[in-house]
């Protein structure tokens, strides 16, 4: 399976060759998968003995989180458990709303891309997701479900991280 960033997935679509690159939206990282650590706008993927605590997030069909907002730290590691009590495939995807916003409008155009990033959780429907964040940039971020049309009807929470 190839993966390809949003930028490289746009590009593939202006030169036509979109058509030919096998896209799973969903597709579940395996436990071998080292996680990549890349510093993002919003913080940087964390290490599970820096936690300092879980915030549990459920998210339904009716296209919203349970709590929509969160306040965190600056410098803290959370980790997220997410419960996809709908009947639909959800995810979490932490970012900022410009980023969010373009990447759900992508994944209008391309609803099967693939997208698998530390920041993500792809979660089936009656199981649960997670995501180990480490905060390191004060500001407003937000949480959001990418799939198709969900972002568009409001599936998108809030996080406040607190500066030190």
């Amino acid at each position: 399976m190839l993966k390809l960033s949003g930028v490289l997935i746009a590009c593939a679509a202006l030169l036509g060759g979109v058509n030919n690159i096998a896209l799973a939206h969903g597709e579940k990282k395996t436990g071998n998968t080292p996680v990549v650590k890349e510093q993002t706008d919003w913080g940087i993927a964390g290490d599970t003995a820096a936690v300092a605590r879980t915030i549990e997030v459920s998210m339904g069909d009716d296209m919203r989180f349970k709590p929509g907002q969160l306040t965190v730290k600056e410098g803290e590691t959370i980790r997220f458990v997410v419960h996809n009590k709908g009947a639909l495939l959800h995810e979490f995807v932490i970012g900022t709303k410009a980023e969010n916003a373009k990447h759900a409008e992508l994944m209008l155009k391309f609803p099967g891309m693939e997208h698998d990033e530390p920041y993500m959780a792809h979660v089936d429907p009656g199981k649960t997701g997670e995501i180990v964040w480490t905060f390191n940039k004060a500001g407003k971020f937000e949480f959001a479900c990418l799939i198709a049309g969900h972002f568009q009807v409001g599936m998108v929470g809030t996080i406040t991280v607190a500066a030190k």
